[in-house]
């Protein structure tokens, strides 16, 4: 992959796992236009580059993200109100807002497990983007938030996120009184997986889930989430059209590391793919880089 400068992002690879810190301290890691595009550029790799196991996005300096970024909707103000029912393509204000939905629809459907490392706050945009990973993870003190309508405004594009993750129910509660709850009360929505106590514990909690992670086989993670994917859900009128689908990623898996890992099974012993994380070592992964190095960190 050709060479990429980041300044908003710090991308770092270790046991084929991607490590993502969002690191604009300034705006406490809100998403302008020019972090997500960041973020959409490493995704497309992701989405392309095979290597990769895992995913794992975590905000710098304790604070996940604040959501969008006011600054850029400042400008947005200035521009002229749309007529009524003007296609959303003509409508810049819609066509600006829906650029950000283009890289959530990438980022959910990665092929590959995903983790959000919540410390601080998600708010807005941030929840949105929790939402899509398929475990979060969280200090207790954290907080949850789906704040636009405090602002006049609605979380457009990450309403479906937040729907598909806790339900209508509580997508309208948070939604329609811009509660803000801690990361105690989101794991009781269904927002969070698992909880620590701390940086520190986080830290620990990640390290254990992505050693867990790696005891599954690559290729049939990937599998599986092909099978369990939104655009498979399980509906009686293509039951078995999705049945016929499932047999045939299985057919592949035991013939691609179904080999390897009831080998591995039957002699007790780790499979080739099985590898250990320590808390030490994904503290260091995704701390951020110094400031003076910041716009050097590149891609792997």
């Amino acid at each position: 992959m050709h060479s990429y400068n980041f300044r908003h992002i710090v991308v770092r690879e270790h046991n084929n796992v991607l490590f993502i810190t969002l690191h604009i301290p300034e705006t406490r890691n809100a998403l302008a236009p020019e972090v997500v595009a960041e973020l959409t550029h490493v995704t497309a790799f992701a989405h392309n580059n095979t290597h990769i196991r895992a995913l794992v996005i975590r905000g710098s300096q304790g604070f996940f993200c604040a959501g969008g970024n006011i600054g850029s909707f400042q400008s947005r103000l200035n521009q002229p109100a749309p007529q009524q029912h003007v296609n959303p393509t003509e409508d810049p204000v819609a066509r600006h807002n829906r650029r950000f939905g283009y890289f959530l629809e990438s980022f959910s459907t990665l092929p590959i497990p995903v983790i959000a490392v919540v410390e601080g706050a998600a708010m807005g945009g941030g929840l949105g983007l929790a939402c899509c990973a398929d475990v979060v993870l969280a200090t207790k003190n954290a907080k949850f938030g789906l704040v636009e309508t405090t602002l006049g405004i609605i979380p457009a594009q990450i309403a479906p996120f937040v729907h598909a993750r806790i339900g209508r129910r509580n997508t309208l509660r948070l939604g329609l009184f811009g509660e803000r709850v801690s990361g105690t009360q989101a794991q009781e929505l269904g927002i969070v997986d698992e909880l620590a106590g701390d940086s520190a514990g986080l830290d620990a909690l990640l390290a254990q889930w992505l050693t867990r992670m790696s005891r599954c086989a690559p290729n049939a993670n990937r599998a599986l989430k092909k099978l369990i994917s939104t655009n498979n859900a399980c509906h009686p009128d293509h039951l078995s059209a999705q049945l016929d689908h499932a047999a045939h990623l299985f057919s592949h898996c035991m013939s691609d590391e179904g080999p390897e890992g009831i080998s591995a099974f039957r002699e007790k012993r780790s499979s080739c793919w099985s590898t250990a994380f320590t808390a030490e070592h994904v503290q260091a992964l995704q701390a951020p880089a110094p400031a003076a190095a910041s716009t050097q960190n590149k891609t792997p």
